[in-house]
């Protein structure tokens, strides 16, 4: 492969490289950085944004949780409400009395309505009647789950708990020692409260409201069955395009370890930029499209006119002085067409003064020296050397050398049809017969290192063709192919009609020849200068293109070490005549 160079492009290639390298790469680049630019921009507002939220959310939970804790621990520090659950009561009414008397007290809880949905308080006082919030500690609240789980701490803050799908603070009431009663307060939250503060909470993902444990005790995720199981955060499947955030409480006796954790699909907050990036693709595409349109159509009248002055060029190769019509055009391809045309015109009168007049000249010399030359032939007396042949012919027969005579046989058989043959064209029975001949003269020669096998169709043995057309062929698969050959020499010939042309194929399995050789051998048969080496496949050629001009096709197959073919395919409608 030669070396790459712009003077190798077409100018309408150059045209679109330039805009390419130069307008259309630089824009796509710029609006690729930009995309990138932006989409990281708005990444890192939408996480910051994100983030806040979260951290607000967290503070409003908070707060809630606070609220119902500071109510807890109201309870937990009045003293009228201690008296009452520690004492131990004469009869029913002395307990109605002392609860009225201390009614006030529970108005702390109905002014936290939003905060809290119930507030129960429980004691095993079995003087103190169920009135109001106040409950007995039955066996029923002793097995309930967070009763259980309560039990497991004795911290006298309130413990923060789940009760199903609620939230509750649980809190012992024993700040003043009494009788030794158990009494505690259970503030369950309003989960609609809660439920709005996430709906409400201007995070795009989901939340996961986790236990110390990582437990999802309560989530906005709907795709999450946290109500009827407990499951782990780190179960759940993990995109690979989403970003998590994690809100830890913290310097909170009833919060610590109690986390928010916040999950975003990036593809949702950059859903709007990536369809910015399909737009920035669309218009690249316009950019390129409509561009090289343009571009196409103004090197058209470049490129057409250039291509149309390159074909009277090769015109004037073959020796047509054909003229470019011109357009009226005043650019540069104008002016050059004009130029082109008085120059054809003037080599045009230059071959038909001088150069027509040496060919003519050139002509009479050939055809003074093919008259020599026949003179020379003619003072030969073919007739001696047919006699010589056919007395050793004899001599070998008298002798019981009937192989040796045999070939002298089709040697003089060879020498008399060429001796006898006067016409140009014969036909392929004749020309076959004088094969057959030299094949046999061959095999005298080789022995059983050679075979040969004909096929001749019946409709081809009268076509007629150029005398002496498939024999040189033959002698050079033979000499060539199968002399040098280590093994059994096989030639095959077929004859026959292949759609309107008579087909010739010579095959041999001999040494072949390499690419290089083949590729020398076929521009040596097509050059009209001297005969060189291969003479009798030159001569056979060179009479073929004088007989049947281009309406011959002629064409060898060979490689190394695999043999040769030879194809040949001639007019059926030539006769010689």
């Amino acid at each position: 492969m030669g070396r790459f160079h712009w003077n190798h492009l077409k100018l309408r290639d150059k045209l679109l490289l330039m805009y390419i390298l130069c307008v259309f790469i630089p824009i796509v680049l710029t609006n690729i950085v930009f995309y990138n630019v932006t989409t990281n921009n708005i990444k890192n507002q939408k996480s910051h944004d994100a983030d806040i939220a979260l951290e607000k959310l967290q503070g409003e939970l908070r707060a809630v949780i606070d609220e119902a804790a500071g109510i807890s621990y109201l309870y937990y520090i009045d003293p009228l409400l201690n008296q009452l659950l520690d004492k131990n009561y004469e009869s029913k009414i002395e307990y109605v009395e002392a609860f009225n008397n201390i009614r006030s007290v529970f108005n702390k809880s109905e002014q936290a309505y939003k905060t809290t949905s119930s507030t129960v308080i429980y004691t095993d006082n079995p003087t103190v009647l169920s009135s109001g919030p106040i409950m007995p500690l039955s066996d029923s609240v002793r097995e309930s789950d967070w009763y259980r789980e309560f039990m497991k701490t004795d911290v006298s803050y309130p413990l923060f708990m789940q009760d199903y799908d609620t939230f509750s603070l649980v809190q012992r009431l024993n700040y003043i020692k009494g009788n030794g009663y158990t009494n505690l307060i259970k503030i369950d939250l309003n989960m609609a409260t809660i439920k709005q503060l996430f709906a409400i909470s201007g995070f795009e993902g989901s939340l996961y409201f986790l236990n110390p444990e990582g437990m999802i005790q309560y989530s906005n995720d709907s795709g999450t069955d946290w109500h009827s199981q407990d499951i782990q955060l780190d179960a759940l499947p993990k995109s690979n395009h989403s970003i998590s955030f994690d809100k830890i409480y913290t310097n909170n006796n009833y919060l610590n370890g109690w986390s928010l954790h916040g999950v975003i699909n990036e593809g949702s907050f950059l859903h709007d930029v990536r369809k910015s990036g399909s737009f920035v693709i669309y218009l690249a595409l316009i950019n390129f499209v409509l561009p090289s349109l343009i571009i196409a159509a103004l090197s058209r009248s470049i490129h057409a006119r250039l291509v149309k002055i390159v074909k009277h060029m090769k015109k004037v190769k073959n020796q047509h002085f054909e003229t470019i019509p011109l357009d009226g055009a005043r650019d540069e391809i104008g002016q050059l067409t004009g130029e082109f045309n008085r120059m054809t015109e003037r080599i045009d009168s230059l071959i038909t003064d001088v150069y027509l007049a040496d060919i003519q000249k050139k002509d009479l010399e050939i055809r003074q020296r093919q008259a020599q030359l026949h003179a020379l032939h003619s003072q030969i007396n073919p007739h001696f050397l047919f006699n010589s042949l056919e007395t050793i012919r004899m001599r070998s027969l008298m002798k019981g050398e009937t192989e040796t005579a045999r070939t002298i046989h089709y040697m003089a058989k060879i020498f008399r049809k060429s001796i006898s043959w006067k016409r140009s064209w014969v036909s392929i029975r004749e020309e076959i017969e004088l094969t057959e001949c030299f094949l046999e003269i061959q095999k005298y020669r080789f022995g059983d290192k050679l075979q040969y096998q004909l096929t001749i169709e019946d409709a081809v043995y009268d076509q007629m063709i150029p005398k002496m057309t498939f024999l040189p062929f033959v002698e050079n698969a033979s000499i060539h192919g199968i002399e040098s050959s280590p093994g059994i020499g096989l030639i095959q010939l077929h004859i026959g009609i292949t759609g309107n042309k008579l087909m010739f194929r010579l095959s041999d399995n001999g040494i072949g020849m390499s690419e290089a050789k083949l590729s020398e051998l076929l521009n040596y048969l097509r050059m009209d200068d001297s005969m060189g080496d291969n003479v009798g496949m030159k001569n056979v050629y060179t009479r073929l293109k004088l007989c049947y001009k281009d309406s011959f096709e002629f064409n060898i197959h060979s490689a190394e070490g695999q043999g040769t073919t030879v194809e040949l395919r001639l007019p059926l409608d030539m006769n010689g005549q």
